[in-house]
């Protein structure tokens, strides 16, 4: 093993199952329509004797219980035997009946990436506010993006700032646009395209919103029956991309530890994997956070791109093109040669570079890196975005060896042409300790994302795929070794 200068920090973070978010709760429309006979026969000073009770127990525990519970009353509110309105304590015990909470971090909290922190305000001389992206599990196997935000000293001492006791997702951003052309392309990578998605991009105007969709099927229908029946698995397609791409927001008042991705589109139903943060830099200087990702929906992944300026107000796009295969693609921070630049694993054991005029149409990928050493003899993958060094392009990888035992090292590559491999470690410099190899996937340590503050790179990592925690290295230590 490389003699590099790995300083394990204290700073750790794991999953805590009381920080939970509220969610929909959907039985079937049977038993809904059982339970709004049930609360209808109570008596009104029982109805809010019932309440005050639930409000006490959760009010607590979420912002803005009272709002939700009317969300909820109103998404069911058809089902309901009569016209007349049931007074405000009701329906928010209706609503109550319809809500659930979700223990997002309950199984694990890992594969984090880190990044400077919009708001460096207010810090003392020499010290850098981050921000990380953590995936949480919890139960069912459900995978969300949750954030933590810290400093990191002039002496490199690191301080996970305490998550908010709350988790909350953002709201819908209802009236987004779509572009025809890109979700046409995307019909066509995804080998959906057929007469009927033809006929419906066809009513659509170049810009449009989900409803336009809605309301193009429902012309269609009625201009072309036969078509319409025909085709229902085309319809389930077309609606299942471009529900994948949408905006959502937090409120303000809501702190960075307590905001959450949750599962929104179809395409997420199982989750969203693995983000790869990275602060990327305009040829204008403009600086917008861009994480990779991908969804999971049981049986499809779908490769997204996550963009933002303030980790408030994100916007959830599918990547297109033929080299979009496959987990774990990082983005560059910067344009290369006036192109958007990406690394990425097209058959998930080489490591592939691929450029693009646009940030979420990939066409190529060009293979770069073979496992090489016994320590990644199963596969290879990159641990998070390419970070600029004097010397060229620091790539942080993994190596899957045997006893599938993931081990963390790096690459150099050349600065104006990432194509070509400058430098390279042998023997991983990171790999599980003993107090570091049991949890929920063993003998694992994984990142995806690092960034360096003052000669050192501060590299969180995940742990079994239970829980994080934050090494440093020198940077020019190990740039040195693999030059040698």
């Amino acid at each position: 093993m490389n003699k590099l200068s790995i300083i394990r920090t204290d700073a750790k973070i794991e999953p805590v199952a009381s920080r939970v978010l509220i969610r929909p709760f959907i039985p079937s429309q049977e038993r809904v329509v059982k339970i709004l006979a049930r609360i209808a026969a109570q008596p009104d000073e029982e109805v809010q004797e019932h309440l005050d009770k639930i409000f006490a127990d959760f009010s607590g525990r979420h912002i803005e219980v009272k709002n939700t519970f009317l969300e909820r009353y109103d998404s069911i509110k058809h089902l309901q035997f009569t016209d007349f309105e049931p007074s405000l304590p009701r329906k928010l015990l209706i609503g109550s009946y319809f809500t659930s909470e979700y223990s997002l971090e309950s199984a694990a909290l890992f594969n984090p990436s880190m990044v400077p922190h919009p708001d460096q305000a207010g810090l003392p001389d020499g010290s850098v506010r981050f921000v990380m992206s953590l995936r949480a599990v919890g139960e069912g196997h459900i995978s969300s993006v949750v954030f933590r935000s810290g400093t990191v000293d002039k002496n490199h001492n690191i301080k996970i700032d305490q998550a908010a006791n709350f988790v909350t997702r953002p709201d819908p951003i209802v009236d987004k646009e779509f572009k025809n052309k890109i979700l046409r392309q995307k019909i066509f990578d995804m080998g959906f395209e057929n007469q009927y998605s033809n006929a419906i991009l066809a009513l659509l105007p170049e810009r449009f919103t989900f409803q336009d969709i809605h309301s193009m099927m429902k012309e269609l229908n009625l201009k072309d029956p036969a078509l319409s029946l025909r085709n229902d698995n085309a319809k389930k397609n077309l609606l299942w991309l471009a529900s994948a791409n949408y905006d959502i927001k937090f409120s303000s008042n809501i702190p960075i530890g307590g905001r959450a991705l949750f599962p929104y589109s179809p395409s997420e139903k199982h989750g969203i994997e693995d983000a790869r943060f990275v602060r990327f830099k305009a040829d204008d200087g403009e600086i917008t956070y861009f994480g990779t990702a991908t969804a999971w929906d049981g049986k499809t992944i779908l490769s997204q791109i996550i963009e933002t300026k303030d980790f408030l107000t994100f916007k959830v796009r599918s990547l297109n093109g033929a080299a979009v295969k496959n987990k774990g693609m990082a983005l560059f921070p910067r344009k290369i040669d006036g192109k958007y630049a990406m690394i990425s694993r097209q058959d998930n054991e080489n490591i592939y570079l691929m450029y693009s005029d646009h940030v979420q149409f990939w066409r190529e990928a060009q293979l770069i890196i073979k496992p090489t050493y016994p320590w990644e003899y199963y596969q290879m993958g990159n641990c998070g975005p390419p970070i600029e060094v004097d010397e060229g392009w620091l790539l942080i990888t993994h190596g899957v060896g045997a006893m599938r035992r993931y081990a963390i090292g790096a690459v150099l590559l050349d600065k104006g042409d990432p194509s070509r491999v400058i430098g390279r470690v042998k023997e991983p410099f990171l790999v599980p300790i003993e107090n570091e190899r049991e949890g929920y996937v063993p003998n694992v340590v994984y990142s995806c994302g690092s960034m360096i503050h003052r000669g050192k790179l501060i590299l969180p990592y995940a742990m079994a795929d239970y829980a994080s925690r934050i090494a440093l290295v020198d940077v020019k230590e190990l740039v040195t070794s693999m030059l040698q």
